[in-house]
């Protein structure tokens, strides 16, 4: 009888640390599906800048430039937290140049939209990348690469593109400096002085897309925080 009883007591506890396991597990869970929503709706929030690109003056000297938007889907793929793509056309010399800004806090998206990809998606053929510089309207030397691509027919051309980047206020050309593991990690704080900003001059005229970076550089450069988190300088508006 005793023994009866003792197996009876011995299953209850039984049952009961196995509803335990089972409402921990389900706490568990609950508390990791919350956690992850949270993080997914922090992550998703995009990041304000000191002063938004959009500020960036339409006339730059003789370039005047109107925005042409990005699709709602590229928008999407490309996680942006903030963006410009504008047409500019220099009254004087009649040369279009394609300027696209992208800055973002979540730094390793931006491994998948450059140009080396895109514009290949878009039709054109890479022939070549190379380091070069620009020399900005204050003297200031901007390390870039100069990448060529061309169409084949019957709608053949060529195109140039610059680029360089700024990584949380240090410019550089070198995209291996954003895709580490230490930027896979969510940026939870919000912290708009851990980003990449690209920096892209697209034209048919090597010496037009020069001409505009120089130009441009010393404007768009302050628009991006240094690594105290302070802005380089103010930015100026259109």
């Amino acid at each position: 009888m005793a023994c009866t009883r003792q197996s009876a007591i011995a299953k209850t506890w039984v049952v009961i640390v196995i509803l335990l396991v089972v409402a921990l597990l389900a706490a568990t869970g609950a508390l990791y599906r919350g956690v992850a929503e949270y993080l997914g709706v922090i992550v998703r929030m995009p990041v304000e800048l000191p002063v938004s690109l959009n500020a960036f003056p339409y006339e730059v000297g003789d370039w005047k430039g109107k925005d042409t938007p990005l699709s709602e889907p590229v928008q999407r793929i490309a996680r942006n937290d903030d963006y410009i793509n504008r047409e500019y056309q220099n009254h004087s010399t009649n040369e279009h140049i394609n300027l696209y800004v992208a800055y973002t806090t979540r730094p390793r998206t931006m491994l998948g939209h450059r140009p080396t990809l895109c514009y290949p998606a878009s039709g054109w053929i890479h022939d070549s990348t190379v380091k070069t510089s620009v020399v900005s309207l204050s003297e200031r030397t901007i390390p870039c690469l100069l990448h060529r691509f061309h169409r084949p027919a019957p709608n053949s051309g060529e195109m140039i593109v610059l680029n360089f980047y700024v990584v949380n206020g240090v410019l550089t050309t070198d995209e291996s400096t954003f895709s580490g593991i230490g930027w896979r990690t969510p940026n939870i704080k919000g912290n708009p002085a851990r980003y990449v900003a690209q920096i892209q001059i697209g034209s048919t005229s090597e010496n037009g897309a020069r001409a505009a970076a120089g130009h441009m550089a010393d404007l768009l450069i302050p628009f991006f925080p240094a690594e105290n988190g302070q802005r380089n300088a103010q930015a100026k508006t259109r």
